[in-house]
């Protein structure tokens, strides 16, 4: 039986969280599974920060001290040559907002994980995204 590391790929993760307890929780879960995991704490506004970065696949929350960045942050990506295809996965308590964009999200691909969640559903998730080029998946 491979090991997590042999079933993760060496897959890198970045994590986009403005509480450092969640960014933790992340990096524990990802890292116990075999992934390389990079947490950032605040939102990320200068796309060269991802592409410095080059993860094979962005967690990203949606709310940042009560605005949307998170929400901003991915239209910026989807609007990049150099971050347009790399996959995302919204992880989110903010269920109204996600709703509003749930059309956006199906249409570019990017997964939905609402809070709370599972490990198991996280985990399902982040494979399924990883494992397909237009990877969507969604877990309400």
């Amino acid at each position: 039986m491979p090991d997590a590391v042999g079933m993760a790929g060496g897959k890198h993760i970045l994590v986009v969280n403005d509480t450092q307890e969640i960014l933790d929780l992340f990096r524990m879960i990802l890292e116990d599974e075999g992934y390389q995991v990079t947490a950032l704490g605040f939102a990320v506004e200068d796309l060269r920060k991802i592409i410095d970065i080059a993860p094979d696949l962005v967690i990203l929350d949606l709310v940042f001290d009560r605005e949307y960045v998170g929400w901003q942050t991915l239209q910026k990506m989807k609007m990049h040559r150099d971050t347009a295809k790399v996959p995302v996965l919204i992880c989110t308590a903010e269920i109204r907002k996600a709703q509003e964009i749930q059309g956006y999200l199906t249409e570019k691909g990017v997964g939905l994980l609402l809070k709370p969640f599972d490990i198991d559903e996280l985990i399902n998730q982040v494979t399924r995204l990883l494992s397909s080029e237009n990877g969507l998946t969604q877990t309400t």
